[in-house]
């Protein structure tokens, strides 16, 4: 019998060993690769630093402070090359953060990164830059993390332009993809062999999504193949945000007549990647006061469709109320 089983456990030892070497090898190449992506594109803002996190951001213009929060898998460089950071800074202070894990800001894993920690997070980050109750722009799930300071933190925003947010707990298929990669262990291994490779591969798959009706802006697309995107760190927190989705909307939700801001609520007709019947429109009929945006004939990155509006609609936020008469 022993001798009848040596070959097959022979066979499962070469396979084991394969196996190993292929993730090594996997390993090796996103270590360079990771090393080669951020020597090519290094940090083109400045840090504040909390708590011995170093948050990147940039930093635009004078006047009346703009904060600006991007999505998930995205950083900073988004609201850049969508023109809306040179724009605004025409009249205002813009403060664009990478948010804990993206762009050139870490993610500690001593802690848990919700939205709500990351709300927590960059109030103190602008406070430290001296910063008073700025007006916040934030899309996706940094419209998430934008509701958590409105509702954490009462009167630490002066007004609020949320873009393609996410609000209630509707299902994602993306959830089933990003769960191992963002459990312990399993994920560590993940993210540093398979996932970066895979996700490369996919990434312009992602980019049609994300854009879709309009077209990939050339920039755009030559930003999200730098490298810096699916780098095994980023891969982590673009993980985690997407399981923590859910929960943080569905921890908000039952709170939301709270908000006492002036806010405007942006979203294109045709985005597929958070449906604004869903969550936009249906935040904007709970709130009194929330003023609705629909851009027509535009998908989830409307900022890049159309950055005007984005800039429309901080003036009308920015805007002192109404008297009664």
């Amino acid at each position: 019998m022993m001798v009848l089983d040596a070959p097959r456990a022979s066979r499962r030892n070469r396979w084991i060993f394969r196996t190993a070497a292929a993730l090594a090898a996997s390993a090796a190449i996103n270590r360079y690769r990771t090393g080669r992506a951020e020597r090519a594109h290094p940090p083109r803002g400045r840090f504040v630093e909390i708590d011995g996190l170093r948050l990147h951001l940039r930093d635009a213009g004078v006047g009346r402070p703009v904060v600006l929060i991007h999505g998930n898998m995205l950083s900073s460089a988004d609201f850049v090359l969508s023109g809306v950071v040179d724009r605004l800074a025409a009249h205002h202070r813009v403060l664009a953060f990478d948010r804990p894990g993206f762009g050139w800001s870490p993610r500690p894993r001593d802690r848990a990164w919700d939205a709500a920690a990351q709300a927590d997070l960059l109030l103190r980050a602008w406070r430290r830059l001296g910063i008073d109750r700025p007006i916040v722009v934030a899309h996706s799930y940094g419209a998430t993390v934008a509701a958590a300071l409105a509702l954490n933190h009462p009167g630490a925003v002066s007004g609020a332009v949320l873009l393609g947010g996410y609000f209630y707990p509707t299902p994602r298929a993306d959830i089933g993809v990003a769960l191992p990669t963002a459990t312990p262990i399993l994920g560590d291994l993940l993210r540093h062999t398979v996932s970066p490779l895979v996700g490369q591969a996919l990434m312009p798959m992602m980019e049609r999504q994300m854009f879709a009706p309009c077209p990939v802006p050339a920039a755009m697309s030559r930003e999200l193949a730098s490298g810096l995107y699916m780098r095994p760190a980023q891969i982590g927190a673009i993980s985690q945000d997407a399981v923590s989705m859910i929960s943080a909307a569905a921890a908000m939700q039952p709170r939301y007549r709270e908000m006492r801001l002036p806010l405007v609520l942006l979203a294109g007709t045709e985005d597929r990647v958070v449906t604004p019947a869903m969550h936009s429109l249906r935040l904007a009929t709970e709130l009194t006061g929330a003023a609705l945006r629909l851009v027509p004939g535009v998908g989830h990155m409307l900022h890049h469709a159309d950055p005007d509006a984005v800039v429309a609609a901080v003036a009308e936020v920015s805007r002192p109320p109404a008297l009664p008469r």
